[in-house]
């Protein structure tokens, strides 16, 4: 007999729920109660996108809610840090993003530590960063940007969500690189950061691409480039930076972290249920419309990632000698 997804999903939720025999602890009886995925920035950015993505697929997949809490501010360390201090029990998650990378160099003073303190669980996706503009601002390609902005210094305002974040460090490697100056505006999140670009009150950001592609399908806003080394599937008419600047490079990712100490078992129960996620066809093909590609690791190969990126970002960052005390 063939039942569908919701009556497939109905049936998972009350086998978890029944009370028919005693489960042993760990992996086995979890999820037992709603869990909560922190993601550092406002709703609407892609950092929240991604992150809803997953929790809904998670949410069918375990049989319990996965809930998405947006706590923005000091670019994702107030979310970090409220994961690093709560209990390894699994019912808390952190969105772990590319700015927890740059976040260990950029913050000489942190009352937790990224690497040590929150534990890898699954890698969820990897999207480039897109250079957006007002379509009334009259530049059309990477080579006119650099020509205006020497043109006009500090003339050009550009939009971040939030110090530190990849879109702002990536603005600031772009601002090294071309010898150019603007004056950077960040926000609490790239969602509001966009509706102030829409309303041309910035003219640039470095957005993710999940945050900006339906802005840019819909001539809301003007992509002049993408950040990887080779062009976005999903914008495949959309230049690289690096033709212009060889060697630029810079992306966003995306992630799913626990508190250390979290155990082993519940740890490899998310980790599964993440890679099943990512090779679902309906999962595949929405990260391929956000402009992203499923980054399938193990919690092993997440850990080496984010030491890998944090490695990276700690020269980016004292190259463009930004630091926080």
């Amino acid at each position: 007999m063939r039942i569908s997804r919701r009556q497939f999903v109905g049936l998972a939720g009350a086998a978890v729920a029944s009370p028919a025999l005693p489960l042993p602890a760990g992996a086995q009886a979890y999820p037992s109660r709603p869990v909560r995925i922190i993601v550092g920035y406002a709703a609407g950015g892609g950092t929240d996108i991604a992150a809803r993505v997953m929790g809904h697929w998670l949410s069918e997949r375990l049989g319990q809610q996965f809930i998405i809490e947006n706590r923005p501010g000091a670019a994702t360390n107030i979310a970090t840090e409220t994961v690093a201090r709560s209990a390894p029990d699994g019912y808390t998650l952190l969105l772990v993003t590319a700015a927890n990378a740059i976040n260990a160099t950029y913050y000489e003073k942190l009352s937790f530590d990224f690497i040590q303190d929150i534990a890898p669980v699954g890698a969820v996706m990897r999207v480039p960063l897109v250079m957006v503009v007002n379509p009334s601002f009259p530049v059309k390609t990477v080579a006119e940007l650099i020509a205006y902005a020497k043109a006009n210094p500090r003339k050009i305002s550009y939009a971040s969500g939030g110090a530190g974040g990849p879109d702002h460090m990536a603005a600031e490697y772009f601002k090294l690189s071309t010898g150019t100056e603007m004056l950077h505006v960040p926000y609490r999140g790239l969602g509001p950061a966009l509706t102030d670009l829409i309303g041309g009150q910035v003219q640039l950001i470095f957005a993710t691409m999940p945050a900006a592609i339906e802005y840019i399908k819909a001539d809301r806003l003007r992509a002049l480039a993408v950040t990887t080394e080779t062009r976005s599937e999903a914008l495949p008419e959309v230049p690289i930076v690096a033709d212009v600047l060889p060697g630029f490079e810079a992306s966003q990712w995306y992630a799913l972290g626990a508190p250390k100490s979290t155990p082993a078992d519940i740890v490899a129960t998310l980790n599964k249920a993440v890679l099943a996620g990512l090779a679902d066809a309906k999962i595949r093909t929405r990260i391929a419309e956000l402009g992203g590609v499923p980054m399938p690791m193990t919690p092993a190969e997440l850990g080496k990632f984010t030491a890998d990126e944090t490695g990276k970002w700690a020269k980016a960052v004292q190259f463009a000698g930004a630091k926080v005390n």
